[in-house]
């Protein structure tokens, strides 16, 4: 059992279900709402939905398309809410910077690719008799500006 305090943003403007997590590179989004609750319809429970897709023949190394297929997904709510963007606050009439992990020097594991991020991959390429290695964008959409 995971218990989180979390700052979330509202999934629908009609519906009163927040996301907590929505973690792009590992496929997980994570929801909460009040719901009434079954003992005592005068109260509400939060209750916590998590989503978790699994994608189908993901490699290893994702931007390797000849490594081999995954088998094993791990997910760590610890990871998936972690925030590294450090924010400005104020302490004793000073601004410092602070951010609410400890673990961001540490690469996350991927298992589809980030729309956000730049992938590339090496392909041998066949000119006129001859092949050239050739570095291709895996999600030309983050690679490049234009």
């Amino acid at each position: 059992i995971a218990y989180l305090v979390l700052a979330g943003y509202p999934w629908d403007s009609e519906d009163k279900e927040y996301v907590l997590v929505n973690n792009k590179c590992q496929c997980v989004t994570v929801t909460s709402k009040f719901v009434p609750s079954k003992d005592n319809p005068d109260e509400e429970i939060l209750v916590r939905n998590i989503r978790i897709i699994v994608p189908l023949k993901a490699r290893e190394n994702i931007s390797d398309p000849l490594s081999p297929l995954r088998t094993t997904f791990v997910y760590r709510m610890t990871e998936l809410c972690k925030k590294c963007n450090p924010v400005e606050i104020e302490l004793g009439g000073e601004i410092y910077k602070a951010q609410q992990s400890n673990s961001c020097d540490e690469p996350e594991t991927c298992y589809t690719y980030d729309r956000d991020k730049c992938y590339t991959s090496t392909f041998p390429f066949h000119y006129q008799g001859e092949i050239k290695p050739l570095q291709v964008a895996l999600t030309p959409a983050s690679c490049y500006t234009d």
